[in-house]
């Protein structure tokens, strides 16, 4: 679909006025002319609709939010469900399925909305349980079932145990852990591009620092891009997905139309409604925490999103934004090799945080490379 910003028209327009009415975003059409026509209005509840969905709040309709405002208007039980291998079906309906499976003690996997593999087991599971047709399809069986039955658990997280379980079955040792590292941008998009340095460039010069670390620690280290490559956010989540990530980290730095935006900041998957990657929120925290630290930079938190290449991997993912290239000494600090590496070093630490559980751990900030080494060699004996 093209892309579609204020001042635009057409049926394409009128369609997505019409999404946003049925989700009492903007009055219903009153027939006077403007139900074709993108207006103020529009892109203001476009930018709402954003905002809720965790999405980058531009007012423009692309395709990452066009395919939001679909999925949005999927409720369970208004069509059959299933797990198609080529054209994975998603939706708000499948995120209600994956979380009602979750409360009832079946592992459906991360509740993204995205019918996979894992909710098609767990669905399985729960029609054989319950002697219904194992077909591995929601149909309106299916539903009436989920329906009728009390959950197991109520609220919380059900799926912080068994991620937490993978991480304690993992093992603290880095040896052998698959860690995907994204450079953002590449190839003919620059990103951000401020007197004479391209994010693009300097992403790529830090994945590298960072796979030369996580190399040394015994680590598989796998990059995304070439230096002249840029997939799309898609095609860098199923590359993670297909090499069996353990954790996928996608890097940027960030730009702002005012000089004074400055800071470090990081993202995991995670919605309004309260579905999160545990795992990849607490790769988070521990990523900030640690840059903030020992850069510097101002401490812009971290934030739940559902940009693809956090929502479509399956393993945790985190993106870290890294200054701005528009602040002055933000952009200073960027441009000094001997500070991507502090960066790289602060990363490889957080990395080592999550799979250390808490135990013989140290402050943010003291934890070094040469640690990391000592840990590595002390396990090994």
């Amino acid at each position: 679909m093209r892309v579609l910003r204020r001042g635009d028209g057409g049926p394409a327009v009128a369609e997505v006025r019409s999404t946003l009415a049925a989700l009492g975003l903007l009055p219903p059409a009153n027939g006077n002319g403007t139900g074709h026509e993108f207006d103020p209005a529009m892109e203001h509840a476009v930018r709402a609709f954003q905002q809720q969905r965790g999405l980058i709040t531009d007012g423009v309709v692309g395709p990452t939010t066009y395919r939001a405002l679909r999925d949005a208007t999927y409720q369970l039980g208004a069509r059959p469900l299933a797990f198609l291998i080529s054209t994975p079906v998603s939706g708000d309906d499948v995120l209600d399925l994956q979380n009602k499976l979750l409360e009832l003690g079946y592992d459906a996997g991360r509740p993204n909305g995205i019918f996979g593999a894992q909710t098609e087991q767990a669905l399985r599971n729960f029609q054989r349980d319950y002697g219904l047709t194992v077909d591995g399809i929601c149909g309106a069986e299916t539903v009436r079932a989920l329906r009728q039955l009390s959950p197991r658990t109520r609220g919380g997280r059900p799926v912080l145990l068994r991620e937490q379980e993978r991480v304690r079955r993992a093992g603290p040792r880095l040896r052998g852990k698959r860690i995907v590292i994204d450079p953002g941008h590449g190839g003919p998009d620059p990103g951000s591009s401020v007197a004479g340095l391209r994010e693009a460039d300097l992403m790529w010069d830090l994945a590298r620092r960072l796979e030369g670390r996580m190399v040394a620690t015994g680590m598989e280290a796998l990059l995304t891009r070439g230096p002249n490559q840029c997939p799309d956010e898609a095609e860098r989540a199923h590359f993670a997905n297909d090499e069996g990530a353990d954790l996928f980290l996608s890097l940027h730095t960030d730009s702002n139309r005012s000089p004074l935006a400055q800071g470090v900041a990081s993202f995991h998957f995670g919605t309004v409604g309260g579905n999160t990657s545990t795992l990849g929120e607490t790769l988070a925290g521990f990523i900030q925490r640690e840059l903030a630290v020992r850069t510097g930079l101002l401490d812009c938190r971290t934030h739940p999103k559902t940009w693809d290449t956090l929502r479509l991997t399956r393993c945790p993912a985190v993106r870290v934004e890294i200054g701005y290239l528009t602040n002055p000494d933000d952009r200073r600090r960027l441009a000094d090799a001997a500070f991507r590496d502090v960066v790289a070093e602060g990363i490889l630490v957080a990395v080592k945080r999550l799979y250390l559980l808490g135990e013989n751990d140290q402050p943010t900030g003291t934890f070094t490379f040469a640690d990391v080494l000592r840990h590595e060699l002390a396990k090994a004996e």
